[in-house]
């Protein structure tokens, strides 16, 4: 019993050294990699392409090289019209007067009013909501059978 026990000791002994070797290259090739001076001194048309490329990823440059690309196939975009908004909501901002800040004001009592009479966006009948509940149950239960069959069918 004591052979087999040096032995082990002995093979968890190379195995430390092992770990500290690999540990040690682990260790330089780290430094090496984050010596950006030593990359410069090395080869420098290739970290200056590197440099660039990353400020070119970094400034959102391929999507400014497609836009620019798609404007010169296709032409410019049409420009967003003056205004948005139906015909008749125009009509009625311009009746509520030039004062920006009064016309938000007025606008926005009156869609708080609008949602007091109508209810919270978040409000749902039970039925509803318990039906929902319902079918997602029913939807887990239902892949996670479909799962169980395909596994069974395949083994």
């Amino acid at each position: 019993m004591g052979a087999r026990t040096d032995a082990a000791r002995a093979e968890v002994l190379a195995a430390r050294q092992a770990l500290d070797t690999d540990l040690d290259g682990l260790e330089s090739s780290a430094r090496e990699a984050v010596d950006i001076p030593a990359h410069f001194r090395r080869a420098p048309a290739r970290a200056a392409g590197l440099a660039g490329g990353a400020a070119f990823l970094a400034l959102d440059g391929p999507r400014r090289v497609f836009r620019r690309a798609r404007r010169a196939v296709f032409g410019p975009e049409a420009p967003l019209p003056k205004s948005m908004l139906p015909d008749e909501v125009e009509a009625v901002l311009r009746t509520l007067g030039t004062d920006g800040a009064a016309v938000r004001a007025r606008l926005e009592r009156e869609f708080a009013g609008y949602l007091d009479k109508r209810g919270s966006f978040a409000e749902r009948e039970i039925k509803s909501a318990s039906a929902e509940a319902a079918a997602g149950l029913i939807r887990q239960a239902g892949r996670r059978l479909g799962s169980r069959l395909i596994d069974r069918f395949l083994s």
